[in-house]
């Protein structure tokens, strides 16, 4: 099946189409930045030169292909600069509207569980109401959201904190460990469900195993509290990690201080107010697809030793895991 992949040179992009193309699939791949392309994917196969904002070059992507994984996306919540409105807004119609309209088949739209955060209850589940975020992320999301269920046609995967190696801009979850592990983790209400990259990478591969009824797979991933999550990156490095027990007012405010002061100052430690509110307010996933989950540990360990080769990390500071 001809597959065309927005998002390939990303962190999920990358790897699904690794695992797109281990399963037999011909991969196309709308980038913007063909150079970084290559040397996020260690080659050329494949690659076409577009921006999902721009209609016409999405429409000449889609034409000739079987079927659509669209996991471009813009985030933002840790403080970087972020088109929205671009990429989760009028890019996303362009590329699921267009290729619902192509009849392409399946059509497979990479979501997130922020959609549901902050949640109604306990657990998240398949049948949980959208959520009105805060923050400028969670509200895009939620409107691409809404876009994508009209449409009728396409599968929506909702992964929950993507961790693991090989994220070609350190981002997200990946960002957070490196600051937990560095400064320390604040001990807070909340948590995050850990869903490894290439476990999360498999299960949209397996979206493509043929046509079929459009469907929402929640991968939401293993839920770990903060406090759960000091203790891994302890137990897996041998060293103490440094904690801060917080109220959540406070960890709300020290965001919005860092907001301010990142207009000014370059700060890299990854909190904000956005990411504060979605790391208290954050709850399990109740059920989603049988889909065969390595340990958070292993994943863990795998992005230390992984942020460590990469320079993000001293060996020093990921412990036992140090070659």
């Amino acid at each position: 099946m001809r597959v065309l992949v927005t998002g390939a040179s990303g962190f999920v992009g990358s790897h699904a189409v690794a695992a797109l193309r281990a399963a037999g699939h011909d991969c196309r791949l709308l980038v913007r930045d063909p150079e970084r392309a290559v040397r996020v994917l260690g080659g050329a196969d494949g690659l076409v030169r577009g921006d999902i904002r721009d209609a016409a070059a999405v429409r000449r992507a889609l034409t000739g292909c079987e079927a659509v994984l669209h996991a471009a996306a813009d985030m933002g919540v840790t403080g970087r600069a972020a088109d929205l409105a671009g990429a989760n807004g009028q890019g996303l119609e362009n590329v699921l509207g267009q290729a619902v309209e192509l009849g392409l088949d399946p059509v497979v739209h990479v979501s997130t569980i922020a959609v549901f955060v902050p949640p109604t209850g306990p657990r998240i589940t398949a049948a949980s109401p959208l959520a009105s975020p805060r923050n400028a992320y969670g509200r895009s999301k939620v409107a691409g959201e809404r876009y994508a269920r009209g449409l009728g046609r396409v599968t929506i995967v909702y992964p929950g904190g993507v961790a693991g190696p090989g994220q070609p801009r350190l981002d997200a979850l990946n960002e957070g460990i490196r600051a937990g592990v560095r400064q320390g983790w604040p001990l807070v209400p909340g948590g995050v469900g850990v869903i490894d990259v290439r476990d999360l990478a498999g299960a949209l591969a397996a979206c493509f195993d043929g046509p079929g009824e459009p469907r929402r797979v929640l991968l939401g991933g293993r839920f770990v509290t903060w406090s759960e999550m000091a203790d891994l990156c302890e137990a897996v490095t041998g060293r103490r990690i440094r904690r801060y027990r917080l109220p959540p007012a406070l960890l709300r405010g020290l965001g919005s201080t860092l907001d301010l002061l990142k207009k000014v100052i370059p700060i890299s430690y990854p909190l904000t107010r956005d990411a504060a509110e979605i790391m208290l307010t954050n709850v399990p996933v109740a059920e989603g697809e049988e889909v065969a989950l390595r340990p958070v540990k292993d994943t863990i360990s795998d992005t230390l030793r992984w942020l460590a080769a990469e320079g993000h990390l001293k060996a020093s500071e990921i412990g036992t895991l140090a070659p």
